[in-house]
């Protein structure tokens, strides 16, 4: 019942044809694959070769969600590059290495990016010297650039390794030239964007994974400079974390007001990440935040000077379902 007043209400919203690949719940992944080529589709728009990367919910990359299902072909040539969390470490705890069954569903979908052209991006969640090891080797083994982070938190540069795995000193202009990545996204443990940009600055990743805002502030396109410079002297990618599966109460977007009258789209709050709340993305209301205004996250986004999105909790249409 539930589901079928979701999807009559979409219908009356006009977002598009309810019917996915099988029907039935499947529309949910079908309206989360819109969503992803729309903001491709928009991006690419307003600045060419803008890189789209979404988080998880790698069963999009097939009609059927089966590793062995027909590739997604829009989908797929809407996406630059696949990520994937918890893919050797940190999927039942952190420092955990994850159960096998599970690495191996997740990389065969992940080989099926790789093979399909869209770089994948794994991200382990583990600080024990030989689990850090392990995660950047295997990856490395497999054709996929991973970044091993000690706290699950994403709030600092981890100490060890000392350097970068696959330290490079050469300009990276594209996904495919990155060899690792830094992936930053809570400030709390630096106490102005001048700290975080200049610690930022200092080390050697190819690509940087960041969060649009720094201690109260936007980071301007000065900063964006500083830190596509790598200390080496070549250039890196910047990629801004974005959320479009649910709704984050500390966003310039929150109105207060949705704590006693939220809007329509707007769901209950993950109890594993207060303050986040899973929203019906393909509401109209919820796009229009996402992308397709001047003051969309999107466009926030290109105007501050990123190179590309990194799109989280694509994997909401799970919640649904």
């Amino acid at each position: 019942m539930i589901l079928r007043i979701a999807v009559i209400l979409v219908l009356i919203c006009g977002c598009g044809d309810v019917s996915g690949p099988e029907g039935g719940s499947t529309a949910y992944r079908t309206y989360m694959r819109e969503l992803v080529q729309d903001i491709s589709d928009y991006a690419r728009g307003m600045s060419p070769g803008f890189i789209v990367i979404p988080q998880n919910g790698q069963e999009l990359l097939t009609e059927d969600g089966e590793p062995d299902g027909t590739p997604s072909a829009s989908y797929i040539l809407a996406i630059d590059g696949q990520g994937r969390e918890d893919l050797y470490f940190g999927y039942e705890a952190d420092d955990v290495p994850t159960p096998p069954v599970e690495t191996d569903w997740m990389e065969s979908f992940l080989d099926l990016a790789e093979q399909e052209g869209v770089e994948v991006l794994v991200t382990d969640y583990c600080y024990t010297p030989d689990y850090v090891d392990s995660s950047y080797a295997r990856s490395e083994a497999r054709g996929y650039i991973s970044f091993a982070a000690d706290h699950r938190e994403l709030d600092d540069i981890p100490a060890y390794p000392a350097q970068p795995w696959n330290f490079n000193t050469e300009t990276v202009s594209s996904l495919s030239q990155a060899r690792n990545f830094l992936y930053l996204i809570d400030d709390g443990q630096f106490s102005s964007a001048d700290q975080l940009v200049d610690a930022v600055s200092a080390t050697g990743y190819d690509l940087l994974i960041l969060d649009l805002f720094c201690c109260g502030e936007q980071l301007s396109p000065a900063y964006l400079d500083q830190l596509k410079q790598k200390p080496s002297g070549g250039e890196r990618l910047l990629i801004c974390y974005v959320s479009i599966g649910e709704a984050e109460d500390y966003r310039w977007y929150w109105d207060p007001e949705w704590e006693t009258d939220p809007p329509g789209w707007l769901g209950p709050e993950n109890p594993e990440w207060p303050g986040n709340y899973l929203v019906e993305y393909w509401d109209p209301g919820w796009r229009s935040i996402v992308f397709g205004s001047d003051s969309s996250y999107v466009d926030m986004v290109i105007g501050a000077g990123f190179d590309g999105v990194y799109l989280d909790k694509i994997d909401s249409f799970e919640s649904f379902e």
